[in-house]
């Protein structure tokens, strides 16, 4: 910071402390001109510390055309807009699905695949006795990680928040609500992939 200069500071601070930039620049300094503890290593990460900042935005780089590429992947898919068509489902979450489940096929019903997600509760068992159910730890971790994001992305939509306010009242907390969110929408998912339809917030009986 201090061969930032002052300058360098109060022209990076005012948008994160607009009321206090040039006041906090000059406690900065004041406490710098106080300091008198020289830490090992200043020096060689002075030399580390760009060269690792270089390395990231090079990977960041790398990372945003990988991420584009994918993109443009899921959209020749012929799934890709079934999927997107549900609420909170966006290009990473479809594609994490289609990488895990593909059309679904493998699964004999919704059930199976909520398992395969790690989003069937386990009874905890002691003995001869039940004690209730828990979250399951088997399964995939990065496919219900994405049906939980998409369950919880999904909260702005009237019928996803009517269902997790009803298991919340009923006195789970939000993180058992989007799970049980998430399961349910597997229902609906299933059935998407299944007969290849788009997603439909009221459908009818007949469907």
């Amino acid at each position: 910071m201090r061969k930032a200069g002052r300058r360098r500071l109060v022209s990076l601070l005012p948008p994160k402390a607009p009321r206090i930039a040039e006041r906090l620049v000059e406690d900065i300094f004041a406490a710098l001109d106080e300091q008198t503890v020289v830490v090992p290593g200043t020096d060689a990460a002075a030399l580390i510390v760009p060269s690792l900042t270089g390395s990231l935005r090079s990977v960041l780089d790398q990372w945003k055309i990988l991420a584009t590429k994918i993109e443009e992947l899921l959209e020749a898919h012929p799934l890709s807009q079934v999927l997107i068509s549900m609420p909170g489902i966006g290009a990473r979450t479809a594609a994490r699905i289609l990488i895990d489940v593909g059309d679904g096929s493998n699964f004999k019903t919704a059930g199976h695949l909520a398992a395969y997600a790690g989003l069937v509760p386990a009874a905890r068992r002691s003995g001869s006795s039940i004690r209730g159910e828990h979250p399951s730890r088997r399964g995939s971790n990065q496919l219900k990680r994405a049906f939980c994001f998409a369950a919880f992305a999904s909260l702005s939509q009237p019928d996803s928040r009517a269902y997790h306010d009803k298991i919340r009242r009923e006195g789970k907390h939000h993180v058992a609500a989007i799970v049980c969110l998430a399961r349910r929408r597997i229902d609906v998912l299933f059935a998407m992939l299944r007969d290849g339809t788009f997603y439909d917030p009221a459908p009818t009986a007949a469907a």
